[in-house]
């Protein structure tokens, strides 16, 4: 089995320092999982590693895909598998590392293989939500697939969506589908899970800080610079924390510090919901405390070189 550590922690956690230090330390390549840093031109926004960063350490599922083009945690899971038996193959150590909880839950467990997606059903299934609210979709699940409403949280639209999807195109459940072809995990790995985990009042401390340090460093500029390029509007991308809020006050300039609080406060949520969903992976091995931290770093460099150390012969 060869080894593979995966960094996980709400974000402005300092994640991305730890891996880094990780990567240089053993022999490591870094292996991204959020879903806005796979995509060109959004950088300030997502907190991508700088140009500098990653000349220091190989990095990759960074920049794969332009911001027009589609992109699901289905394509992510196989080209992130590709690329760590690449990685493998060259005696080298995966780091994974990113915000975006899915991806990692794909890469690592797998995902449910079921029936393409349709996408005239899930522009009906939209058009219906816009309308009525997710509130009337996931009732409607609760009538179809009831099972699945019991697991899926009322207002998570997208797995709301997908598991209607499968119920109205097979009919059949989806946990139905899931007992015939359950998920494929990641094979030839040993995952060793890293979590970091600062005090909530210094996370949220850190997150102030970024927020404003994005619009210092050009975040305004950046979506006028996608805007100018031809990427539309409503491309998904444009539709992540932060680039959202800036998209929706471009035509009112005086009004950006209203923004930043805005934004701030919604990344603290995210924040919260990453570390609701990161705490459900098991055998995590958590540190209280920010990634960049130069005791924790030590900490977590002796135990990764306990856990790697059959794989080095040590």
């Amino acid at each position: 089995m060869h080894p593979l550590v995966a960094v996980v922690g709400p974000t402005a956690s300092g994640k991305s320092d730890l891996a880094i230090s990780l990567a240089e330390n053993f022999n490591g390549e870094i292996v991204n999982y959020d879903s806005v840093q796979v995509f060109r031109g959004l950088d300030i926004g997502s907190a991508k590693p700088s140009v500098a960063e990653q000349n220091r350490v190989p990095h990759h599922m960074i920049d794969i895909r332009e911001p027009t083009e589609l992109f699901t945690a289905g394509d992510y899971q196989r080209e992130a598998r590709a690329v760590l038996e690449e990685i493998r193959q060259r005696g080298r150590i995966p780091i994974l590392v990113g915000g975006t909880g899915l991806y990692l839950r794909a890469l690592t467990e797998g995902l449910f293989a079921g029936p393409a997606r349709s996408m005239e059903l899930r522009a009906r299934l939209e058009s219906r939500c816009q309308a009525r609210g997710v509130e009337y979709l996931h009732a409607l699940l609760q009538r179809l697939d009831p099972e699945s409403a019991e697991r899926i949280a009322a207002r998570d639209k997208p797995k709301i969506i997908r598991a209607l999807e499968v119920r109205l195109e097979t009919g059949k459940p989806l946990t139905e589908h899931l007992s015939v072809e359950p998920r494929r995990p990641l094979q030839g790995f040993a995952v060793f899970l890293i979590g970091v985990n600062p005090a909530r009042e210094d996370c949220y401390k850190r997150i102030d800080a970024r927020v404003r340090r994005m619009f210092e460093d050009g975040l305004v500029e950046e979506v006028r610079s996608l805007l100018d390029r031809g990427v539309p509007p409503d491309a998904k991308p444009l539709g992540a924390l932060g680039y959202r809020h800036v998209l929706a006050n471009l035509d009112k300039t005086d009004a950006w510090e209203d923004t930043i609080r805005v934004i701030q406060r919604d990344t603290r949520r995210y924040a919260k919901r990453q570390l609701t969903w990161f705490r459900k992976q098991t055998n995590t091995t958590w540190f209280d405390g920010p990634g960049v931290n130069k005791s924790i770093q030590d900490e977590v460099h002796r135990r990764v070189q306990l856990l790697v150390g059959e794989f080095y012969g040590v």
